[in-house]
């Protein structure tokens, strides 16, 4: 493993060398298993496949060959990807207490009164920024059982309201995320409540790796619009299960063929990257306050199971500052002419910032060059959420906040 070049306390770069004869097993993750997540979602009356967006005038500008953005602010009419995960965690749960297999379970089966009898009154809890409780409250509210949600301190208050309006118990604590997480598992056991967090720890595997299959079927999806092959797929990376599951798809699926794959994070929630640096075996966490304003990315300890995956399949780990989030924003709300506009929140915009920031900034020649990211690079990117903190979403597009520390 070697580390790039440190630009101001900036963006920073760690690369990782994967031991390929210890590569962690991706059956989980596989196309045969995308194809069952996909086919779960597709049962629901709302779904429509998200788009697929090719800013080739945008990338040239920048110095690429082409850029592709997968834009999740058309899923299920939420703004934001999450839901995808779980959608999918509840429908394996509800399956596995009825003693079926969730291919046996579609959307129509899962919410009738039938099963609703067998279950009888559920109660779903988790803690999120926003997104992620926004899809499991939806969830609960198409079953017509309840749910709870535990927000971070410093979350939106839009973020808050969406949530309540599916019908959710939610309110937003003085906690920081993954204290917040700790809260609703302990409201969870002290009340029989299920959980639904994508973070796993000694015990609690399931759910999170059914949210992780869950975000399958974004890269199902993908794989089915792209004209070719990406060269690098950037993902962003909260505690790393989106993350882990595309990257567990593509490497399934081109195994050593596949693209260049690097994770960003927020320089003040970076806990994967500093689990690279470490290189040690153990996971290391970011505690305190993370201010920053990729509010869904702001978790310090990352998923043990998406952490193997990454270890093996990742090629970069990337932690960058909030100002890159903010550009990529701009950027893509404002493309080059004869692109389509992609409405991107600051969490969706990082991985795409990030890029736009080294590839036009002299100062990250050297992380470039690393990158291997030239004109001929074919580049993918998943903008998670649309404008779902719609104020701050203004304010940084329109009024400049957070401008560029060129």
């Amino acid at each position: 493993m070697k580390g790039g070049s440190l630009v101001k306390e900036e963006i920073k770069i760690i690369s990782f060398q994967r031991d390929k004869q210890k590569a962690s097993d991706l059956t989980f993750l596989n196309l045969e298993e995308a194809e069952k997540v996909h086919s779960f979602h597709v049962s629901f009356p709302i779904y429509q496949k998200t788009p697929l967006r090719e800013l080739k005038n945008t990338a040239q500008a920048l110095g690429l060959g082409t850029v592709y953005v997968k834009d999740e602010s058309y899923r299920f009419g939420l703004n934001a990807f999450k839901v995808l995960g779980g959608s999918y965690a509840i429908g394996n749960y509800i399956a596995s207490k009825l003693g079926t297999d969730i291919r046996d379970l579609p959307y129509e089966k899962m919410v009738s009164e039938e099963v609703r009898s067998k279950l009888g009154e559920l109660t779903f809890v988790t803690a999120t920024d926003g997104n992620h409780g926004r899809g499991v409250a939806w969830t609960a509210n198409q079953l017509k059982q309840r749910s709870v949600v535990y927000m971070p301190k410093g979350s939106a208050p839009e973020r808050l309201e969406n949530i309540r309006a599916e019908g959710a118990e939610a309110s937003i604590t003085e906690l920081n995320y993954d204290e917040a997480v700790r809260l609703a598992n302990r409201k969870a056991e002290e009340n029989g409540w299920i959980m639904v967090q994508d973070t796993a720890w000694q015990g609690y595997e399931d759910i999170p790796r059914w949210i992780m299959q869950g975000y399958g079927t974004l890269g199902y999806e993908v794989y089915g619009q792209l004209k070719e092959k990406p060269t690098h797929i950037f993902l962003q990376a909260g505690v790393g299960s989106m993350a882990g599951a595309v990257t567990g798809f593509f490497a399934s699926l081109y195994g050593e063929e596949r693209p260049i794959i690097a994770i960003v994070e927020p320089n003040k929630a970076d806990c994967l990257y500093l689990t690279a640096q470490a290189d040690d075996g153990e996971r290391h966490f970011v505690t305190g306050e993370m201010n920053t304003i990729m509010a869904g990315l702001a978790c310090g300890e990352p998923c043990s199971i998406a952490w193997e995956v990454l270890k093996d399949y990742a090629d970069h780990f990337i932690s960058c500052p909030d100002y890159v989030a903010a550009k990529g924003m701009r950027i893509l709300g404002n493309p080059v002419q004869g692109d389509e506009r992609v409405i991107s929140g600051e969490s969706g915009a990082a991985p795409f910032g990030c890029v736009a920031e080294i590839m036009t900034n002299p100062l990250y020649k050297e992380i470039k060059d690393q990158l291997q990211l030239n004109e001929n690079s074919r580049v993918l990117f998943f903008s998670t959420e649309g404008d779902t903190d719609q104020e701050n979403y203004q304010a940084i597009v329109w009024d400049g906040k957070y401008p560029s520390c060129k």
